[in-house]
């Protein structure tokens, strides 16, 4: 039996807590089904043990009375996606199953909120940056060994931000102290914050500044990204990423306390046209 993905146990609490609202009960909606949907079937959806299928997924909707557009399609793309082959996979062997779950949480989601103290984010890189970041931070030789192929995958998620379709919405705040970092080369961060300043002007991106001279705040405990979808916030799932791991907050209560902080960090952070600002006399004093 595969490990269960972050998708699928999103998609199972969701099913599961619409199913609990409705006073339901297993046998009752194996009843419902008409034995479509058996008992186990369905327990093994909630407890993500099985990966959904479309169909059993539209099912449960109409038996559950659901009529919210959005609601129905953030469900159906959790279970369609979970089949689905993104281009990801031909990393396979290159990448760890938590940063393929972040991959495709990515190329699904309506926003990104993030919270970056030491380094820019991976969505908003250089290709020389994200390599000078990735090799500078191995922690084996293992992955000393895939450096090109990680700064190729660093660069393919970046098209989230480009989708002709439906562009993500990325919200990034970065600690100042990212904009002063020192590469053998010069020329490597100069062309990362000409990149921020180029991104900027999109507006699917809102890029702001920490100052060095904050007073202390909640981000000072470490980097989070928060991945939202569409208006379904009990859909969210924040990524925090570790030297040696990486893990998903995806319970409703702890996923509030990391919006709360972002919220917190936007208010205390440089507003985006004075962030530019900040990022343009960082460069050119470089």
């Amino acid at each position: 039996m595969s490990t269960p993905t972050v998708r699928r146990r999103r998609l199972g609490t969701k099913l599961r807590t619409l199913r609990e609202t409705l006073g339901l009960t297993l046998e009752d909606v194996a009843e419902k089904s008409a034995g479509k949907i058996t008992m186990a079937k369905l327990s093994r959806l909630e407890t993500a043990r099985s990966a959904a299928k479309s169909g059993d997924v539209e099912m449960l909707l109409r038996l559950y009375g659901v009529d919210d557009a959005e609601l129905q399609a953030a469900l159906l793309t959790l279970a369609n996606d979970g089949a689905r082959r993104g281009w990801w996979h031909s990393y396979r062997g290159v990448l760890s199953p938590v940063y393929e779950d972040l991959i495709s949480l990515e190329a699904d989601a309506a926003s990104v909120r993030a919270w970056h103290m030491g380094t820019i984010p991976g969505l908003l890189q250089t290709s020389e940056y994200a390599r000078e970041i990735i090799a500078s931070t191995a922690t084996s030789a293992d992955v000393k060994e895939r450096v090109d192929a990680l700064v190729e995958v660093r660069l393919a998620r970046q098209a989230v931000l480009t989708s002709r379709d439906r562009p993500l919405g990325l919200h990034v705040i970065i600690a100042e102290g990212a904009l002063h970092t020192r590469c053998e080369d010069d020329a490597v961060m100069h062309d990362q914050l000409g990149r921020l300043l180029t991104l900027s002007r999109r507006a699917n991106i809102t890029i702001q500044v920490m100052p060095a001279s904050s007073s202390p705040h909640v981000g000072q405990m470490g980097s989070f990204s928060i991945l939202g979808f569409n208006d379904q916030a009990d859909l969210d799932v924040v990524h925090v990423e570790s030297l040696t791991s990486a893990l998903y907050v995806e319970d409703r209560e702890q996923v509030g306390v990391y919006q709360d902080a972002f919220e917190r960090l936007h208010a205390a952070a440089l507003t985006p046209e004075a962030s530019v600002e900040r990022i343009a006399e960082v460069r050119n004093r470089g």
